[in-house]
């Protein structure tokens, strides 16, 4: 995967989440490093996670789907996943129209 595609999604993730470090290079990382923090959302603050995921457009049914289907322990880690792949998608698209 492409460095810069992992690093300019850490970035837009910061602005979301102060704690997150912002240089990673495997996506791998960028999802283990947010896991936490989601998981720390998800306990104390839900009704803000749920603004946090319309804020980036995950999208309703992929939420449901993820909060429903996934094992308990790792919903969080689902979450992250989910997460880094519609950032990474917003930086390719608009990677695409720039040019």
């Amino acid at each position: 995967m492409e460095l810069s595609l992992v690093q300019d999604t850490a970035s837009l993730l910061k602005k979301e989440f102060e704690n997150l470090p912002e240089k990673f290079f495997e996506k791998h990382d960028l999802v283990e490093a947010l896991t936490p923090l989601i998981q720390e959302m998800l306990n104390r603050d839900f009704e803000r996670f749920l603004q946090l995921c319309y804020r980036i457009d995950l999208g309703e049914e992929k939420l449901k789907n993820i909060l429903h289907k996934s094992e308990p322990e790792k919903v969080g880690h689902d979450l992250a996943d989910a997460i880094v792949d519609r950032q990474m998608l917003k930086i390719e698209i608009r990677r695409k129209y720039s040019q």
